[in-house]
């Protein structure tokens, strides 16, 4: 299209540049000279011709276009659309996702990116090479199990077989570090995710070569099959999970070959375009003095000069299409961006990256913008994902500083928020920093040269954070590490610095997005992207409260403080009532507007919080519509205000409109209805951010913490290998020259393991586990505490609460005390024994909540407990919170066994006791010290620490109620009784297996279950121990009706174990001198112990001594039979007395028929059947059916036989 009027050229947004043309301006149109002179500088000529003005012909916007067409055909390679020779296939080559692919498999929109989602998946490329030399990238996203290579069309691929396992197939496995062509050899480096391998083929030599970052590995494979139908396609296998993405020359690649030719046409007129655009930048034009001026591209402005604005369009007439490949985005765009940046300072210091985006979105049409945008995005995304690392982080640096400049400019921001960056971009890759694998390419050794590691290690082989005899050069090695180590954490900080300001930028509630898009994101990603948003998150909070509120009139809270007020009301359950779905649909406009006083906020800061009525909080308090139904009561009519309650409650009827806001009204997106008055952005939408970063820390990013911690146990078992390995030669003989070769050698292997891994711990340390990231972890600890305990004052709507709170609070607080910890002490935090005792109080009281159904978090607040007893501190804790919160947990701890799982409730009074008992002050079991512990960090492994408080508690409980008492022993007497019969018959099959003749094994799930019982049952005797101690009455004060039936049901029990463990060269000493794998806790010692703690203290029991000698012998009597010698020890009264006890001969018809060692002493009730007393009282603790007739038992009546019979 011509614009013949003005004489000027136009196909691109002539309207704008038209209404620029009409409105009169002081700059103007220029004469033809000075226009001429200005065109002909702004697209000099590149050949030969007249260099003076007065030479040069004309030159005007008329006669532009043909000009510029001239220019850009000057010397430009042609291109012939001609096949290439020596390859067969469509272009652009992609992968296969129709045919060429076996298992499942993710394939990104591109068809270069793919994720493996089955056991082995393997996937081709479209095109296939016959001869000549050709070339690919494969970018690593994962650094798992992969074989990257060439196949055959002929190739069959499976579940279990992929490329390099078929006669035709060759592949490098970086994972495993071999080379695969049906058989395999070692070959090549390891790979990490972030790197880049090369794959090469020559099928002139007939050759496949492989390069990791660059640096090639040398010649994988010769003589490879070539020849007539023979043609090798790119292939991948990979198994599940693991992501890679593609590079078959349709981009840059990052190390170029000379077997990849680039589209040289396109590159040559881009480069030209581009400095086109360079000189109209750099050069102004004086109208007055009529001359040229040149001045600083950097402080150009578009300013809407016509002669500019014109030339301009002229030149994005060839350069906007151009701008729509990537090739030419990444290669021509982007490098010109990134060196507008290289001359350091804030991104603020230059904008002219803002009116070159300006420019851009008046230039180009909406399309073309929007696909440049887009590969412009991904380019700095793989750009800033695959890069290498270098010692002051300035590949990072720079990619992060170009996308926080685009991000600057609203326009593009807002399109990349609602059309790209968090759908097809992955954006969160951008706030990832990769740990390298490789210490040496990642510069460690100079920023690092001095390594250090803990030398010096207490008795259970944990570091000692000061130990005391540090000597002179491991101090001054200690110290040289830790300022490297600062010098390598001050860098990574400008990066995260970075990734916080482009939060910050994503973090505004202007620019509208009406999309909730999802991506598939590895999870390593998740713990900086956690990290940078609780930073942006906690800042733009502290931002709100200080420009809305006067602080020298606010007194100081911490964020979680506020934050829980505001996210967490009290609502009494009556207040929401029986509704239908009449009641819900009826409407009155009258008291639409009406509110109610019934729910208040925490902080009295909100009469009627709005995120009750948001949508878009998140899945976290969306309880309440759900309430409004389930917490019913008899139907009737609702009063006009309830139904304005049950109006709010229905938030799913809102329009877009009320969502979205309009009308100069931001809606529900900000988490406030119409009618409420504005607010800060802090007290609204940052809530449903929180929200989610809870949700992340669950489902992500504690796993990924977990994980990272391996190479901190790593540095110490290494460090504890090379101590031992210097002891021993320290010890050598000078006389065994072979064993001290050996042991040097060891020596030298284990300093260099350690060198390399002290510098990634460093790395690790600075990115994952600082002092910073713990007080992050620490700050979402604090806020779980207080959500939990807002919503805990809501009563029954308490159930609703979503369960990954409590999650996270646990696993937090197990993130900062076993993840932290090495580096940084837990005591340093602000307000840390407080926020224990608050976590303390929730555990105690939560455990067993009737209102938590869910078995799993149920386990999991039991277990957590179990863990918080074991040590100093937590327990410590436990007996800091309320009286009456420590008596409820201990009567729930007191609770039957037979109601609810009860081996970690056991397991909690255990370690309550332990440390007090018989024999019971180890740590370890005297016969295991000698071995090394897998963990000394286990809770089971810590030092014993009683809770005297809690004991007492526990004897109060069990004195006054006397109920409660029997049925806890009744319930732990039957346990023990069931445990310890498991574990002998187990271990009557383990001993009939191990003497078998032939060879067999015993399975390890059976030792380890057995090896379980065992455990039961000492852990259980050891309670009984504990309960005989702190409350012998139970057993001793005959006054109780059930101290005689207990007391004779603990005599049988102790007397099986004893008859079962005691006798020499029996069943389990056979078993216990095995020495099976599995079994090693089984032994006599803990068992014993336990129960010699039983007998000891009743036998020594006071006053009740004597009589309680007598009961105890006279109960053991159906287990033991009589003998004179097992009564020397009594004097001739206690004898006489003890003899007097013991049964007279009877007649068979009048002895118990259920137990037939006592006479019939009760009859029952309605059904009239007959026994002794203490087997009806036995059977009537566990169930109240006849054990006869199964009848109901209503009574228990004596029962003595008739004189006459």
């Amino acid at each position: 299209m011509s614009s013949k009027g003005g004489g000027t050229a136009l196909t691109r947004r002539n309207y704008r540049l038209a209404s620029d043309m009409d409105k009169p301006r002081s700059t103007g149109i220029v004469n033809e000279k000075m226009l001429s002179d200005y065109l002909h500088h702004v697209f000099p000529s590149t050949k030969q011709g007249p260099t003076l003005a007065s030479l040069r012909k004309p030159l005007g916007f008329q006669d532009l276009p043909a000009h510029l067409e001239k220019l850009l055909s000057e010397d430009t390679p042609t291109e012939d659309g001609q096949a290439v020779d020596g390859r067969l296939g469509p272009q652009p080559v992609v992968l296969d996702h129709t045919s060429g692919f076996e298992g499942l498999l993710f394939v990104d929109d591109d068809l270069l990116g793919v994720i493996g989602h089955s056991n082995f998946s393997s996937i081709r490329a479209t095109t296939c090479v016959y001869k000549g030399k050709w070339a690919y990238e494969v970018l690593i996203s994962s650094q798992g199990l992969m074989q990257i290579g060439w196949c055959t069309l002929s190739c069959r691929f499976n579940q279990e077989e992929g490329v390099g396992d078929t006669p035709d197939s060759y592949a490098y496995d970086g994972n495993r570090v071999r080379k695969w062509n049906v058989t395999t050899t070692n070959y090549g480096k390891s790979w990490a995710a972030g790197d880049i391998v090369s794959c090469l083929i020559d099928l002139d030599e007939g050759t496949i070569t492989f390069c990791l970052n660059g640096q090639s590995l040398g010649t994988a494979f010769t003589n490879i099959k070539m020849g007539p139908g023979i043609a090798y396609f790119p292939a991948i296998s990979l198994s599940f999970k693991e992501s890679v993405a593609f590079n078959f020359g349709s981009r840059p690649l990052r190390y170029p070959s000379q077997l990849i030719n680039p589209p040289a046409a396109d590159l040559m007129k881009a480069h030209k375009l581009l400095g086109y655009i360079k000189n109209v930048l750099s050069t102004a034009i004086d109208a007055q003095e009529e001359r040229l001026v040149e001045k600083d591209c950097a402080v150009w402005r578009l300013h809407g000069e016509p002669t500019v604005l014109v030339t301009l369009a002229h030149i994005f007439n060839h350069f906007a299409p151009l701008m729509c490949k990537v090739y030419l985005v990444e290669d021509v765009l982007m490098n010109f961006l990134l060196g507008i940046l290289e001359g350091g300072g804030s991104v603020d210091e230059h904008p002219l990256i803002q009116q070159l985006l300006d420019l851009f979105w008046l230039l180009m049409e909406d399309h073309e913008v929007n696909e440049c945008l887009k590969q412009l995005m991904m380019s700095l995304l793989r750009a800033y994902r695959f890069s290498p690392i270098i010692p002051d982080l300035g590949f990072q640096i720079h990619y992060l500083r170009l996308t926080t400049a685009i991000l600057r400019h609203e326009k593009s921001r807002k399109y990349l928020l609602s059309n790209l960056t968090f759908d097809v971009l992955r954006s969160v890759v951008f706030f990832y920093i990769k740990t390298p694998l490789r210490v040496k390419e990642a510069g460690l050794e100079e920023l690092i040269p001095t390594t250090w590691w803990p030398t010096h290690f207490d008795k259970e082989g944990k570091d000692e954070r000061e130990p005391k005899d540090e000597s002179a050069d491991e101090r001054l090695r200690r110290r040289a590490y830790e300022r490297g180590c600062q010098r390598l954490k001050k860098r990574i900080e400008v990066v995260e610095e970075l990734q916080v300001q482009i939060l910050r930028l994503l973090l505004n509630n202007k620019d509208k997005s009406t999309q909730h898009p999802t991506a598939l994101c590895p999870p390593e990603y998740m713990v900086c992207f956690l990290h940078r948003l609780i930073t942006a998150v906690r800042g733009c909070w502290d931002e709100g409260h200080l420009k809305n509120y006067n602080m020298t009139n606010v007194p100081v809270f911490s964020f979680s403080d506020d934050l829980a007020s505001k996210a967490n009301i009290i609502i009494d359950p009556a207040e929401i009532q029986a509704t239908s779905m009449d009641d819900l649909d009826e409407d009155d406009e009258s008291g639409a507007a009406q509110r109610l006083p019934g729910a208040v906020a925490m902080g009295g800061a909100l009469a009627r919080p709005s995120w009750l009525s948001s949508p878009t909080l998140g899945r976290a308090n969306r309880f309440l519509s759900t309430a409004a139904v389930s917490l019913m009561t008899p139907r009737r009519p609702l009063s006009q205000p309830e139904k304005v309650k049950v109006r709010t409650l229905a938030v799913e009827q809102r329009t877009e409109e009320d969502i979205e806001g309009s009308h100069g009204n931001d809606g529900l997106l900000l988490g406030r209805p119409l009618e409420e008055p504005d607010q800060q952005i802090a007290d609204k939408s940052l809530l449903e951010i929180v929200d989610g970063i809870v949700m992340m820390y669950n489902l992500s990013v504690h796993q990924q913490l977990g994980k990272m911690v391996v190479v901190s146990d790593d540095v110490h078992e290494y460090a504890v290998a090379l101590k031992d390995t210097e002891e021993k030669i320290a010890r050598c003989p000078a006389s065994r020259a072979d064993i001290l070769e050996e042991l040097q050698k060891s020596q030298k292997v284990f300093a260099e393991k350690l060198n390399h891994l002290s510098r990634r711990l460093a790395w690790i340390n600075a990115t994952i586990y600082s002092k910073e990231k713990m007080l992050d972890i620490y700050w979402l600890l604090c806020v779980c505490i207080r959500t939990i305990e807002h919503a805990d004052n809501t009563g029954s709507l308490f159930a609703f609460t979503s369960e990954f709170y409590l999650n996270v609070a646990m696993n937090a607080y197990s993130a900062l005390k076993n993840y932290f910890s090495p580096a940084n002490g837990m005591d340093e935090l602000p307000g840390y024994e407080e926020t224990l005792t608050q976590l303390a109080a929730i555990l105690a009281k939560h455990f067993a909540d009737p209102r938590i159904v869910g078995t799993d978090i149920k386990d999991s607040l039991m277990q957590a407990l179990a863990s918080y007893v074991c040590y100093p501190q937590s327990l410590r804790a436990v007996e800091r919170i309320p009286e009456e919160q420590r008596v409820a947990m201990m009567k729930n701890l007191l609770a039957p066994y037979e109601q609810r799982p009860w081996a970690q409730t056991n397991w909690i009074l255990v370690r309550l006791w332990r440390g007090c008992g018989f024999g019971y002050r180890y740590t370890r079991l005297p016969h295991l010290l000698k071995t090394k512990p897998e963990d000394a960090n286990l809770p089971s492994l810590q030092k014993p620490c009683p809770s005297l408080l809690l004991q007492r508690h526990m004897a109060e409980l069990l004195s006054m109620d006397k109920d409660m008492a029997a049925s806890f022993l009744n319930s732990v007497l039957n346990q023990l009784n069931w445990a310890f019969s498991e574990f002998i018959g187990m271990i009557q099959e383990i001993q009939q297996a191990a003497e078998r003749p032939e060879r067999n094994f015993v399975d390890t799930r059976q030792l380890k279950v057995c090896a379980t019982c065992f455990d039961l049952s000492v852990s259980l005797l050891r309670v009984l121990e504990m309960t005989v101690t702190l409350v012998p009455e139970i057993f001793l004060d005959w006054s109780r009706p059930s101290a005689e039936l207990l007391l004779r049901r603990l005599a049988q029990l102790l007397n099986q174990v004893l008859n079962r463990v005691t006798a020499e060269k029996n069943l389990f000493d056979r078993v216990v001198n095995l020495r099976l794998p599995g079994l090693e806790s089984v032994d006599h010692y803990p068992i014993l112990v336990a129960v010699t703690g039983i007998l000891v203290r009743i036998l020594v029991d006071g006053d009740r001594q004597g009589e309680c000698e007598e009961r105890v012998l006279m109960s053991a009597g159906r287990v033991f039979p009589f003998a004179p010698a097992a009564l020397t020890h009594m004097s001739h009264h206690a004898l006489g007395r003890t003899l007097s006890f013991c049964p007279q001969p009877t007649s068979e018809e009048d002895l118990c028929p259920i137990c037939y060692a006592h006479p019939i002493s009760a009859i029952f009730k309605p059904c009239s059947h007959k026994s002794c007393k203490a087997c009806i009282n036995q059977h009537l603790m566990n169930n109240k059916d006849c054990f006869f007739c199964k009848a109901t038992i209503t009574g228990v009546e004596d029962y003595s036989k008739p004189a006459s019979s």
